[in-house]
Order: C-alpha cells, then sequence, then structure tokens
C-alpha cells in the first residue's frame, strides 16, 4: 500500500508506503505531522468515505432493486466477485470524497486543501478477502438484520430478522449503508490497519482531561479529537483487555518500568499514577512530564491493542530522558515482532540510533550475540532491515508530475536503510557533524 500526497500543508509532493515500522524524521515545520494526521484520518473513516460518492466520480453501489428484494423476500444473496473486480475505483473514489473531507479533518478552512490530492495505491494481489464475515445489527428493542459470509463463499447473505409487517418501518437508505460497509470490510479491512494515535498535544490533556471534556473538541484536528475522546472515555476503557495483556504481560511489566510505575483509575473516573515502591497516588498535575507524555500509550498497549492495529506516536521522545527515548524505541521493536504496526514521527537521534543497534545486532555472529547479551538485548527485540520504513522530511529536487525537469520543493525522501549499519539518518548526522567540528575549533582552535 503506498500513499501519494500533492499539495498537503507544505508537502508539494510525497509518497510512503507502512512498513512494520515506519519512521518519519526531519527539521520543524517540513511536513511530518500534516503526513501523519492525513494518514491517521484516512484509516479512521475510511469505511464511511467509501460509500458516499465524491463530487467528481461516482461509487459502486448497492442497487435499489436488492433492497427491494430484501424488503420484500427477507433475504438476498449478493455477489462479492463484481465488487472484487471494482476495488480500485471502489478506492478511487474513497480517496476523493476524502480529500473533499480534509478540512474537517485538520479543523482548517477549505482554502488550505483546494489543490490538495489524497491517493491510495495497493499493490497487485494486495487484496485478501476475510475467510468469514459476519455481523448483526440491532435496535434498542429487537434485532433488525445479519449479515454472513461463509469461508470459500463469495457471496453475503443478508437475512431480515425481523416480521415482514415491522420490515416497511426499517429504513432503506440504513440498509443500504450497512450492507456497502460490510462489503468494503470483506474486501479491504485486511489491508488498512485499524489506528490508534498518541498526538502531541498528549500531555496537556493528560491534565485538563475533565475541562477538556465539558467544553468540547469541535475546534482540533481531528487526531487530537480521537485523543481527547479517548481520555475522556477510560473509565470504560479500562474495562477491556488488550492482546499484550493477554498473551504477553512481560511488554506491560516492560513499560511500567519505563515510566517508574503505573496508572490506575477509580471508580470515580479519578485517575492516578502510582510510583514503583511507594504507597502514594499522584494526580497527573502531580506526576512528571514523561509520566503524562506516556499516558495514552499505557492504557492503549493494556487495554485496547490488536493484532495488525496501527500505533501512531507523534514525537514519542517528547519529555522522556535519552535512556528512555532508547527504551521506548526497543519497545517499538518488540510490538512490530508480536504483529502490531508503529508508525512515528520523530526528532530523535537516541531513538534511531537504538532502531539501527537492533538491525545491526541482528545476525548469526558470535561477537554480536556476546554483544546482545552482555548489554541486555533481547532476541525479541531484534529487527531486519526491511521491517522499517524511513522517511526524511525536507526539501528536495524530484520531478513533479507532468514535468521532465526537477524542482525543489517540500517532500519525503526514503532513507537508505543497510542491513549491517542500519538507516542512514542524515538530517540528524549533520547537525552532530555541525557541533563535533565548532567543540574542536573550541577545544583546539589555539594550536
Amino acid at each position: 500500500m503506498k500513499i501519494q500526497i500533492k499539495n498537503l500543508g507544505v508537502l508539494k509532493q510525497a509518497e510512503f508506503s507502512l512498513g512494520d515500522i515506519t519512521i518519519i524524521c526531519g527539521g520543524n515545520n517540513t511536513g511530518k505531522t500534516y503526513a501523519t494526521y492525513a494518514l491517521f484520518g484516512f484509516l479512521s473513516s475510511w469505511r464511511e468515505v467509501f460509500s458516499r460518492p465524491a463530487k467528481k466520480g461516482r461509487t459502486t453501489s448497492i442497487k435499489n432493486k436488492v433492497i427491494e428484494q430484501l424488503l420484500n423476500e427477507g433475504v438476498v444473496r449478493i455477489n462479492l466477485a463484481e465488487y472484487i473486480e471494482q476495488a480500485d475505483r471502489i478506492l478511487e473514489n474513497g480517496c476523493q470524497v476524502y480529500t473533499e473531507q480534509l478540512p474537517e479533518i485538520f479543523a482548517a478552512s477549505e482554502d488550505q486543501f483546494a489543490e490538495t490530492e489524497f491517493q491510495v495505491i495497493l499493490d497487485a494481489g494486495e487484496i485478501h478477502v476475510l475467510d468469514e464475515y459476519g455481523r448483526r445489527l440491532s435496535s434498542a428493542n429487537a434485532d433488525l438484520f445479519s449479515m454472513t459470509k461463509d469461508k470459500d463463499s463469495l457471496e453475503l447473505v443478508v437475512t431480515l430478522l425481523m416480521e415482514k409487517k415491522e420490515r416497511t418501518k426499517l429504513p432503506g437508505h440504513v440498509i443500504k449503508k450497512s450492507i456497502e460497509e460490510a462489503i468494503y470490510d470483506i474486501i479491504f479491512s485486511s489491508i488498512f490497519p485499524a489506528p490508534f494515535i498518541a498526538s502531541t498535544e498528549r500531555t496537556g490533556a493528560a491534565i485538563f482531561r475533565k475541562g477538556l471534556e465539558r467544553r468540547g473538541y469541535q475546534d482540533y484536528a481531528m487526531p487530537v479529537e480521537k485523543n481527547l475522546e479517548f481520555m475522556e472515555h477510560l473509565e470504560a476503557i479500562v474495562k477491556k483487555r488488550s492482546f499484550i495483556a493477554n498473551q504477553h504481560p512481560e511488554i506491560l511489566a516492560d513499560f511500567a518500568d519505563i515510566i517508574g510505575g503505573e496508572y490506575t483509575i477509580n471508580q470515580n473516573d479519578l485517575l492516578y499514577y502510582v510510583p514503583k515502591g511507594k504507597r502514594v497516588k499522584l494526580s497527573m498535575g502531580e506526576s512528571s512530564s514523561a509520566v503524562r507524555s506516556l499516558l495514552n500509550m499505557g492504557f492503549y498497549l493494556q487495554h485496547v491493542a490488536r493484532p495488525n492495529d496501527l500505533l501512531m506516536v507523534d514525537e514519542p521522545e517528547l519529555n522522556l530522558h535519552p535512556e528512555n527515548q532508547r527504551r521506548v524505541a526497543r519497545l517499538f521493536a518488540r510490538l512490530a515482532n508480536l504483529g502490531l504496526k508503529v508508525f512515528v514521527t520523530t526528532h530523535s537521534d537516541y531513538i534511531i540510533k537504538e532502531l539501527n543497534t537492533l538491525i545491526m545486532l541482528n545476525h548469526d555472529k558470535p561477537h554480536l550475540k556476546r554483544i546482545a547479551e552482555r548489554e541486555g538485548y533481547q532476541q525479541a527485540e531484534l529487527l531486519s532491515a526491511h521491517q522499517l520504513k524511513v522517511y526524511i522530511a525536507e526539501q528536495a529536487k524530484i520531478k513533479l508530475e507532468g514535468s521532465q525537469r526537477k524542482t525543489l520543493c517540500h517532500t519525503l525522501t526514503p532513507a537508505d536503510i543497510d542491513p549491517e549499519f542500519g538507516i542512514e539518518s542524515k538530517s540528524f548526522d549533520e547537525t552532530i557533524d555541525t557541533m563535533n567540528r565548532i567543540q574542536e575549533q573550541i577545544v583546539w582552535g589555539e594550536k
């Protein structure tokens, strides 16, 4: 899956794809957050936008006669093959609809996105239809209808579960939308991971959680809004258990070591941090900025995360000591090796270099095994170069679409990732080299 962007914020033209771990790094105001928010918005809303016609296109929708047959006969069988054949058209229309919604995603004026294009391109053979599917829709008083797909079948069977005399009360557009969403789920849900985002506003949200709840979120970009909603519903969220809590509690133990304690929420929906080995509960206002920075990621890992989800973290290094930045990088590697995809924007040289170490140690050489054992690295943390996709947000000369000449503009440049030496992080290396050069002049300048 490739994401192509044109005229989005400062990004003139860019393309990127997702790896087990995807990193966008670079200077301030180079488009990292624009790319991140645009991707999160699409992955959060694709089921809805696929069902809507674009202003300049058309969608492949359920015919009215199918709905009429369902209401008359109580059951209808829909051939999924024709929708699979038109997957590219469905995706193209959905991307057009989504592009039209970008002002809402970013809580910004329409003028800023007048020339924006957002497109998702699928590789050949990337579509894997779900083997089985089952969904039942109900009202407050009764079951309405069910939708099922059996294994090895390409038929979606829709069955009304209400008495015939009651069927006229069921709006046709509700049935139509539900069937379309089911079809798109069957075709596309294995491609598009369910996203969770920890935006850079997370530290403040932890403190002002209740005040923000009363104020409302309509003025915020969608990723920030989703962060705030997550914080608002913590009391309900803590009643669930993630696959990590059920199958890999050692991950949560490592996370607790990073924050030096654990989070807790009481029956009155009051949130506390409990430092390890101490009989004290601290409010978020009394806790360190590092504790607040990792709060929503901690609750996500313990209560929400599912295999194949996408964890998106905007600047994970926020308020973290360099040692904890390294530990968070190793945590991301372990999550990726468990099947949870990770997407990160970062300014942290420590995170990049730690990921490099995990790549460089992942070779069958005796001295590397000795180093890994001596320094406390585990096999579950090691990475292969092909698991990472790294992009530098920067100004570079590229060929714009329709032009044969290269133009200097803001884009995302893929970084080279060597199996033995790791990521070429020139956006950091140049700054470090400059600092080293200046210090050498200070120390040796008189000689």
